[in-house]
C-alpha cells in the first residue's frame, strides 16, 4: 500500500467515525488513579512522596508504592499483581475506595526517603521559599 493509499484510509476512516459518533451513547468516565502525598503537588519531590491508589477492577483498588503493594496487615508487599498468589492474596491487597484513600492517607504521613521524613520534606521545602 503506497503513502496515498494510506492517507485516504485514515481521512476515509476519520469521516466515518465524525458521521457515526452522534449515534453513540455517551462515553463514560471512571477515575482509575488516584495520588496521596502530604507534600504539596508542585514540590519537587512530591513524587517521591506519594502512595497511589489504583483502580484493580471489581470496585478494589490497590494502594502501591514504587513496586510495593499495601496489605489489609498493614506490611507492604513486593508486586502489585496477584501471578499466582491466589485469591487469599488478592483480598487481603485490595480495598473498596474509601478504605484505599484512607490507608494511603496514613501510609502517606510515615514515608522517609534517603533518611528525611516528610516533616522534614517539608521543613526543608519551607527554607528554600523565597
Amino acid at each position: 500500500m503506497n503513502n496515498q493509499r494510506l492517507a485516504d484510509l485514515f481521512r476515509a476512516t476519520q469521516e466515518r467515525a465524525h458521521k457515526e459518533a452522534p449515534h453513540l451513547p455517551e462515553p463514560t468516565v471512571h477515575a482509575t488513579e488516584y495520588q496521596v502525598s502530604c507534600l504539596p503537588d508542585d514540590d519537587i519531590n512530591s513524587h517521591l512522596y506519594a502512595i497511589t491508589v489504583q483502580y484493580g477492577g471489581d470496585n478494589r483498588y490497590a494502594v502501591i508504592r514504587h513496586s510495593m503493594c499495601l496489605g489489609a496487615d498493614g506490611t507492604w508487599d513486593h508486586g502489585v499483581k496477584e501471578y499466582d498468589r491466589g485469591d487469599d492474596w488478592l483480598t487481603a491487597h485490595r480495598f473498596d475506595l474509601d478504605t484505599a484513600l484512607q490507608l494511603a492517607k496514613e501510609q502517606a504521613r510515615l514515608i522517609t526517603v534517603n533518611g528525611r521524613t516528610v516533616t522534614g520534606a517539608l521543613t526543608r521545602r519551607k527554607q528554600h521559599e523565597p
